[in-house]
C-alpha cells in the first residue's frame, strides 16, 4: 500500500496500531541480537503491534544491506529473502512530502523525511546522525529509549 499524503498528517488515533520509521542499523541489529532492544523491536513488528513506515527510497536501502555478502554468514539466503518478503509486504509504504537537506550522514535523509511526512517517531542506533537542530518536529530515539516508551505506556 502507497500513500500519498500531500500535506495531510495520519491522525494517530485513527491508527489501530503504532507506527515507527526504522533506520536500518535497527534493523540489522535487530536480526543479529533478537533479545537486544532492537531485538524487541523487530518482535513488536513480527507481532504487529508496530508497522515500518517506508519509502521507496528506504525500501532499497534494507534490501541493499540484507544483501550484502558481510552478512551471508549470521543470514542465511532464504531467511534474507524471507526478511525481505515481510518488509515488502508489512510495510506501510508512504509518498514523504517533506523535504531534509543538510544531515551529517544523507542517506538517513528518506528516514526522517518519512517520519515527518507521517508524524511518526524514528528509531536509530545513530543518534548523532540526527543533530536536534536538523529533526523539525520529529521525535528521533534510540531502540532502547523507545523500548522505555513503549514499556510506560503498557
Amino acid at each position: 500500500m502507497i500513500l500519498n499524503l500531500k500535506s495531510k498528517k495520519v491522525e494517530k488515533d485513527a491508527i489501530l496500531h503504532k507506527l515507527i520509521t526504522l533506520d536500518t542499523n535497527v534493523l540489522v541489529s535487530g536480526m543479529l541480537n533478537p533479545s537486544s532492544p532492537p531485538g524487541q523491536i523487530l518482535n513488536l513488528i513480527i507481532s504487529r503491534k508496530l508497522q515500518i513506515v517506508v519509502d521507496d527510497r528506504i525500501m532499497i536501502e534494507y534490501f541493499d544491506v540484507l544483501g550484502r555478502d558481510k552478512f551471508k554468514k549470521y543470514f542465511s539466503e532464504y531467511d534474507r529473502e524471507n526478511v525481505k518478503a515481510y518488509l515488502r509486504n508489512s510495510s506501510l509504504r508512504v509518498t514523504a512530502d517533506e523535504v531534509v537537506s543538510d544531515l551529517p550522514d544523507p542517506g538517513d535523509i528518506p528516514f526522517l523525511e518519512v517520519a515527518l511526512t507521517m508524524d511518526v517517531p524514528l528509531v536509530s542506533g545513530n543518534l548523532r546522525h540526527f543533530p536536534v537542530s536538523k529533526r523539525c518536529s520529529c521525535v528521533v530515539l534510540s531502540p532502547r529509549e523507545f523500548i522505555d516508551t513503549i514499556n510506560k505506556e503498557r
